[in-house]
């Protein structure tokens, strides 16, 4: 849905290397349209008569800055002038070339059917599309190392119209370096989101980089038919199963907080998470003793960190064992499913679709539901 409002726009103005010339402009009155998001909260898409304007305001926890962001093609920026230190970049579209950071940005791209621009990525061998990992093998996309410490030689030399860039606090020098040259960065927070629809819903982000609003919308209206449809089959069931979740790590059994997205799926498969009533940010902390006491009957199993089989689960703490969901094989990861050089799908395109990885969650908690659907992301432990 989209609000329209009326408003006077003068002296608008955006950052810009090679484009600001310090000139204003004193803009006639325009019919601005403020997009209305569902679920996300971190970032806010408003048009303008001749460009639109994304802000992002959670980019990270506790972002204090709120980024604003430009988008405009080569035809209007012509006729519109900025004045700098208003904006943090202006996007010239159409975009032609483009780098991304995050695994979780790449579904967007592909369903968009814009994966072809994508020209530089961090850490390739992470990557599991297909389509993507095809591009990559024939040197299309570029190694651009670690997103911590991005390769700027080779980021610059491919000169990309626009870096969709992830952090964790704002500290990542390799992108303040690039956005210094002249390169738009552009920070998406789709991680920080604490719901999943909320996260599948920054496909939205990308459909305004590349004018395919009405495309990302249609693909986002049908993950959230998907998992609505799938939560509401869900809530007719009269059994629900206890589930245990994460693993030691060090003598700590990490593992979700009742608040967060990964509860949230579970509570939308309708099961009894164990922890369901905590709250808290970021993973619980917890001794083996607390866990053990209230999950040793635990029907299910989801998620045992980083391990995918049983020896190693074992090997790993041999406490694990002690657990009735470990002696009946009750145990599901979605580490086993893997692009072709190792990269963890559900890490790349769980959060583009929610209703996917629900669907899992109540195939393997519920049995009787779905009854011709096969488990996209979790596998049984080996």
């Amino acid at each position: 849905m989209i609000y329209k409002i009326f408003i006077v726009a003068t002296f608008l103005s955006i950052t810009s290397c090679k484009e600001d010339k310090g000139i204003t402009r004193k803009l006639p009155l325009s019919d601005v349209e403020i997009v209305d998001l569902k679920y996300a909260k971190g970032f806010l898409v408003t048009h303008f008569d001749k460009y639109k304007v994304i802000k992002v305001n959670h980019p990270w926890p506790d972002a204090k800055k709120v980024y604003k962001y430009v988008i405009i093609d080569n035809k209007n920026l012509a006729k519109t002038s900025f004045m700098s230190g208003e904006y943090d970049g202006i996007i010239v579209t159409p975009i032609s070339k483009i780098v991304a950071t995050s695994t979780t940005h790449l579904p967007a791209l592909e369903l968009l059917q814009v994966e072809n621009t994508l020209v530089g990525f961090p850490g390739t061998d992470y990557v599991s599309s297909k389509k993507i990992r095809t591009q990559i093998d024939n040197g299309t996309i570029r190694e651009l190392g670690k997103n911590e410490s991005l390769n700027t030689e080779v980021l610059l030399e491919l000169n990309p119209d626009v870096v969709a860039g992830f952090g964790i606090d704002g500290g990542n020098r390799s992108l303040e370096t690039i956005s210094k040259s002249g390169i738009p960065v552009m920070f998406n927070g789709d991680w920080v989101e604490s719901s999943p629809l909320a996260k599948a819903e920054w496909i939205k982000f990308f459909g305004v980089l590349y004018n395919k609003e009405k495309e990302a919308d249609s693909i986002f209206n049908q993950i959230e038919k998907d998992y609505l449809d799938a939560k509401m089959l869900a809530q007719n069931v009269t059994s629900k199963p206890t589930v245990l979740s994460g693993a030691m790590h060090n003598d700590i059994w990490y593992l979700p907080n009742g608040t967060s997205t990964e509860a949230q799926l579970l509570k939308d498969a309708n099961v009894n998470y164990l922890w369901q009533n905590t709250e808290g940010v970021g993973s619980l902390k917890l001794n083996f003793e607390s866990v053990f006491v209230k999950a040793k009957n635990a029907d299910i199993w989801l998620s045992p960190s980083n391990y995918s089989t049983y020896e190693n689960l074992k090997n790993g703490n041999e406490n694990h064992t002690l657990f009735d969901a470990f002696q009946n094989k009750k145990i599901y990861t979605f580490n086993k499913t893997t692009g072709a050089t190792g990269g963890v799908t559900y890490y790349e395109l769980g959060m583009t679709r929610p209703d996917l990885v629900l669907k899992d969650i109540i195939k393997i908690c519920h049995p009787d539901l779905l009854e011709n659907y096969q488990p996209y992301f979790f596998k049984p432990l080996e």
